[in-house]
């Protein structure tokens, strides 16, 4: 069953959504993230996705207790990424209770760095590969590496990744129902499981990605928060035999 992921991103302490990654066009849902974990949990979900914007914009968390309280407040487990560029980052954001560990820019900066993270720390550690345009962007989204993100997945694999994010940056915040030939290109190209990030907006569309090979789960932020969907509704979509 295809596993749906509420989204956090959190920037100032706050909840906020950016579109396409601006920062400056952002909108607050909430400046309590705790509650909004719990909110998620409530409805079902088996799992919470959380950015570090701050950290993503600037190369350091920069909300690490509010993410600890997250992840000591739910009893689902949670992945986060947002300016992890060191083994002593993951090292703390891993002890204050986040199940997960995302690294991409500083992965598509160093593959050498990444591959010894995938072998520390093991499945702890996803790589999160957000493209714009087939090509990886870095930075919080402000900069391109120039790396096809199909040659990058597939070479990131090879040093050892157990898993992928894709978000494409072009359908994030957008509602337009996700980038499935994106999808569709990366999973052939992989054999480790696979989570789709960006455009959903409808529960129908989750049908569309149980289809894509590899694919795992879906990370779901705007269309939760403008109401185009629910959480219980994704999660009924998920669970319809196929």
């Amino acid at each position: 069953m295809l596993e749906i992921i509420p989204a956090i991103d959190i920037r100032g302490g706050r909840c906020v959504r950016l579109l396409q990654g601006d920062y400056a066009h952002e909108t607050v849902y909430g400046d309590d993230p705790v509650t909004m974990a719990r909110r998620w949990q409530d409805e079902g979900a088996t799992r919470l996705h959380v950015v570090d914007l701050d950290g993503a914009r600037d190369g350091v968390p920069a909300n690490v207790k509010a993410i600890e309280n997250i992840a000591r407040a739910l009893q689902i487990p949670v992945q986060m990424g947002g300016g992890l560029r060191s083994a002593d980052a993951i090292e703390q954001v891993l002890q204050s209770g986040v199940a997960r560990c995302i690294i991409g820019t500083q992965a598509a900066a160093r593959p050498e760095w990444a591959q010894q993270m995938f072998a520390r720390f093991s499945d702890a550690v996803i790589l999160g590969i957000d493209a714009r345009d087939g090509v990886v962007a870095t930075a919080g989204w402000r900069e391109s590496s120039g790396l096809p993100a199909t040659n990058f997945a597939q070479a990131m694999q090879q040093a050892g990744c157990r898993r992928i994010i894709f978000t494409d940056i072009g359908r994030d915040g957008m509602l337009a129902g996700p980038n499935a030939a994106a999808l569709r290109a990366v999973s052939a190209a992989l054999e480790i499981p696979v989570i789709a990030s960006g455009g959903i907006h409808k529960a129908t569309d989750i049908r569309i990605l149980r289809n894509i090979p590899n694919v795992e789960a879906v990370i779901v932020g705007k269309a939760l928060y403008a109401g185009t969907t629910t959480l219980r509704d994704l999660i009924g979509v998920a669970e319809e035999a196929v």
